[in-house]
């Protein structure tokens, strides 16, 4: 019996996961799809310099690195270590504010602005311990990543 549900879970993803046997082999928009010839990527580009881009690629992952210590805390209930995570490494800082400031793209900067502050709510909400709240707070952060990559390239 187990022999047989492994078999069909193995089945059932290989055909459902697998995005040769989708319906749609493209189920992102095409301004989604970036290729390496940029030629569909239709973000804006910042026009960074190569020593800013690394630097700011390098930024971005560590708030993704944050994002993933705090939602590990959150399942664990550290919500006190959580909340100076996201402080520290997501909240508006001195440095983030100088930062964002340096941009010469102005939606840019009030998203980088506001993903920032977006950070520190995080950390007083998760400074409550409520769950709920502190998944809002979280998501309301990560939508500042999400508007930001779908409108911007390095």
């Amino acid at each position: 019996m187990k022999k047989t549900w492994l078999t069909a879970a193995i089945f059932l993803g290989t055909f459902t996961l697998n995005p040769a046997y989708c319906i749609d082999n493209n189920p992102l928009p095409e301004t989604h799809r970036h290729h390496a010839s940029g030629s569909l990527d239709t973000r804006t580009s910042l026009g960074l310099s190569a020593e800013m881009k690394q630097h700011q690629l390098s930024n971005m992952r560590e708030h993704v690195a944050a994002i993933k210590s705090i939602t590990g805390l959150m399942s664990e209930n550290k919500f006190e270590e959580a909340s100076n995570i996201a402080h520290a490494k997501l909240g508006l800082t001195a440095e983030m504010q100088q930062m964002c400031s340096m941009f010469n793209n102005e939606k840019f900067m009030t998203l980088g602005l506001a993903f920032h502050r977006s950070g520190d709510e995080l950390g007083d909400t998760l400074h409550t311990g409520d769950v709920n709240a502190s998944l809002r707070a979280l998501n309301k952060t990560m939508s500042y990543c999400v508007e930001c990559h779908a409108n911007f390239r390095q």
